[in-house]
């Protein structure tokens, strides 16, 4: 994360002022190794035998979620001779990362959850990328900006650097040109606090220091102003959870990872084309090499489980339908005079008055919500389906009807319900050696909705306390005219009522740059990384928004007309809120042969986003080669203490 700003004007404060400063100057002797030295990566938790790499006797994994966190647990199995069969909920895998085709301006593009950084910390990710042989998919952007809405504030602008604490924090001051507006007084208590908290990062007693209050709360009282405008708050939304729902525990193991821990810089890599066909497709492609099967638009029906262990799952291929009657709540929130609503997160169903046929509104794309809409069609919130009221598809990227089934029984305010489908025959049956749950927050409490069988109830008590944080938002962009813009490709965004960056496509994906060659158009996206559900309750609300800010951002596209928008929008993603750290699940279950993955899952080393979903996943397959007696993979942190700690 350190940063040299791009103007000579601005390295005015000696470093011996910053020093005095910020109070650092006792251990810089015992650390000026970081100013000319590059740190190393921390291995964790390496084998101190020799151990066998491969598998001697057939095993087979069940791993239940194509996003990052299965695909890499998968792929680390298959090469140690473990049978994989990956089953994954959404017609394309890939989870978070996930790609598809959209019409857009006339022409056929590859449309995703917008854009991902691969920073140079990540090095469990990057070595996956290393094994496969893709780097040449990844580009590097260079630097990045971070531009503030309001103008007291000049733009920051980060770029690559080995400088590690407390070197880092010296760069960084140097070369910002807000460094006398951080408002840092060592001298007041509550200030020296934060610096200590921020670079003394222990994991255990940061947690318990700072687990129990928000990151809003703790900065509102004698917090440094500037410095929570200028980094903490940009930063701390672009971990997807919003200030106000986010534990301070989490917030600190976040800095530490991108940057009090970490070497590299804060510049990252980008792929040329989508992520799909950039870095999803390729550890498919290695997973499939070896034999075991991928399933995508499989719905699990029930898994089996007899005396703590998990015995075998059930599922269907192609359909979302459920051949076992079950029963459904009326839903209390919902409230339409010509329909009854039933169920609630993401297995609401419709019954129109006098009806004995309920429709379900899980979408047959990615398995979101849909919502019916003033035209009286049922819209997806995440990725833009439309069905009509009969639960018809008359608009992708979903390409199954809405599923529907038959009002079995009514008492109370409740529902029976059986699958109508003719389709939903028997389901198809796998037993395994291990299993693996790697799906999001969602997918993993109603897989735990679907456990037939005495469970841990530990275990049970814990999926069910996982949260979910704000939902995210992007919108895309075609324009039929370019403009000039001065700050990075990719561009962090402040203080804006909805608007958390800007991606130029057009300048940084092949298959938009060929087409703005080709029209001379742009290709832009905003992205929104954690709003208020409250604020922006419907997709209008959301487009109108994005566009008026847009322009803000962007006055030249006033005079432009826009050929396209495409609304990617989900509610999915995990959620860190203060005292959810303790209960937190592991890696290895109490479940005799049920292990997780995906970024919910208590991390024993300071890991983020993509980088976190990726060793999530590695950490499962090492506790399953564990088991079975072999070497395992050696994964790769940043140091995984603050050096000021206290």
């Amino acid at each position: 994360m350190s940063q040299t700003f791009n103007s000579p004007e601005s390295s005015t404060i000696s470093r011996r002022t910053l020093l005095k400063l910020f109070g650092v100057g006792a251990i810089v002797g015992g650390t000026g190794y970081s100013r000319f030295s590059k740190p190393k990566p921390t291995i964790f938790q390496p084998d101190s035998l020799n151990l066998p790499l491969n598998l001697n006797t057939p095993k087979r994994v069940v791993v239940i979620g194509g996003g990052l966190a299965g695909l890499a647990c998968a792929y680390e199995l298959v090469q140690r001779g473990f049978m994989v069969t990956l089953l994954e909920k959404s017609p394309q895998l890939g989870g978070k990362i996930a790609s598809w085709q959209i019409e857009a301006a006339g022409e056929t593009f590859r449309m995703e959850h917008g854009f991902h950084g691969f920073f140079p910390q990540y090095y469990n990710l990057n070595s996956l990328v290393s094994e496969l042989n893709i780097k040449d998919n990844f580009q590097s952007l260079n630097f990045y900006s971070v531009v503030y809405r309001d103008r007291h504030y000049q733009p920051e602008v980060f770029r690559p650097s080995h400088s590690a604490f407390p070197w880092n924090i010296i760069d960084l001051a140097i070369a910002s040109p807000n460094r006398l507006q951080w408002g840092i007084n060592l001298t007041n208590f509550k200030h020296l606090q934060v610096f200590q908290a921020i670079t003394g990062f222990e994991r255990d007693k940061n947690y318990r220091r700072f687990d129990h209050i928000s990151v809003a709360d703790w900065v509102a009282t004698e917090f440094p102003q500037g410095l929570y405008d200028l980094y903490f708050l940009p930063f701390a939304k672009s971990s997807l959870n919003a200030p106000d729902l986010m534990s301070v525990g989490e917030l600190m193991q976040f800095f530490h990872f991108y940057f009090f821990g970490n070497p590299e810089g804060l510049a990252f890599n980008g792929t040329k084309d989508d992520m799909g066909t950039s870095l999803v497709q390729p550890i498919v492609a290695s997973i499939q090499k070896q034999g075991s099967q991928v399933f995508t638009d499989v719905t699990v029906s029930e898994i089996i489980a007899n005396q703590n262990k998990i015995e075998k799952v059930k599922y269907f291929v192609g359909s979302n339908d459920n051949s076992v009657p079950f029963w459904v709540k009326q839903n209390s929130v919902v409230k339409d005079e010509k329909i009854a609503y039933f169920g609630a997160v993401d297995e609401v169903f419709a019954v129109a008055a006098n009806s004995n046929e309920a429709i379900s509104l899980t979408c047959t794309h990615q398995g979101c919500t849909v919502h019916k809409a003033a035209d009286g069609q049922f819209h997806c919130p995440c990725h833009g389906a439309v069905f009509t009221a009969e639960g018809k598809v008359v608009k992708g990227p979903a390409q199954r009807d809405l599923a529907k089934f038959k009002v079995v029984k009514k008492q109370d305010e409740q529902l029976q319900l059986l699958a109508k489908n003719p389709e939903a025959s028997s389901p198809q049956e796998i037993a395994a050696d291990y299993y693996v749950m790697a799906t999001d927050v969602p997918g993993v409490q109603q897989l735990f909705h679907r456990i037939n069988g005495d469970v841990n109830p530990t275990v049970r008590s814990q999926i069910a306390k996982l949260n979910i944080a704000d939902p995210f938002a992007v919108c895309r962009f075609w324009f039929d005219r370019d403009f000039t813009w001065s700050h990075s490709n990719f561009t962090s965004l402040s203080g804006y009522q909805l608007t958390d960056s800007i991606t130029l496509y057009h300048r940084i994906q092949t298959q938009f740059i060929e087409w703005s060659q080709k029209t001379g158009g742009s290709v832009v996206e905003l992205h929104a990384y954690c709003y208020k559900e409250k604020e922006f309750p419907t997709q209008e609300a959301l487009l109108t928004t994005f566009e008026q800010e847009l322009y803000e951002i962007v006055p030249e596209l006033r005079e432009a007309k826009v050929l396209h928008r495409e609304l990617v929008n989900q509610h999915n993603f995990s959620g860190y809120p203060p005292n959810s750290y303790a209960d937190r699940p592991e890696t290895s279950t109490e479940v005799n042969n049920l292990v997780f993955a995906g970024d919910w899952v208590k991390m024993p080393f300071p890991c983020g986003l993509m980088e976190r979903a990726v060793s999530s996943g590695l950490l499962a397959a090492n506790e399953i080669l564990h088991r079975e007696g072999l070497q395992r993979r050696s994964l790769l942190s940043v140091n995984p203490e603050g050096l000021l700690q206290i």
